[in-house]
C-alpha cells in the first residue's frame, strides 16, 4: 500500500492548517482511502473505483484524465501547491 501526507490550508479557512493522507493499492483509480486531521481531530472515508467513475462522468471528464487530476491534487504535494484550492465543510 502507497501513502501521501500532504499539509493543505483550505480556502474556507485560511488559518487553518490541515493534514490528507491518502493511501492506495495499485493506483489512484483503483480506489483509494483518505484520513484529513486538524491536529485534534481526524475524518476517515473511501472513495471507490464506481464513484472515481461516476465522478468523471458528472464532469464530462475521461476517467483517465480525471484520475491523473486526483493525483496532482491529492498527492503531488508540493508541486502542485497553489493551482488547487480546497474547502472544508
Amino acid at each position: 500500500m502507497e501513502k501521501t501526507l500532504n499539509r493543505i490550508h483550505p480556502v474556507s479557512d485560511p488559518e487553518a492548517t490541515y493534514f490528507l493522507q491518502v493511501s492506495w493499492e495499485k493506483d489512484l483509480g483503483t480506489g483509494f482511502g483518505v484520513i484529513l486531521s486538524d491536529g485534534q481531530c481526524a475524518w476517515t472515508g473511501t472513495v471507490s473505483e464506481a464513484e472515481i467513475s461516476r465522478e468523471a462522468a458528472d464532469m464530462e471528464m475521461n476517467r483517465e484524465k480525471y484520475v491523473e487530476e486526483l493525483k496532482k491534487a491529492l498527492i503531488a504535494g508540493e508541486e502542485s501547491a497553489g493551482k488547487y484550492n480546497f474547502a472544508i465543510s
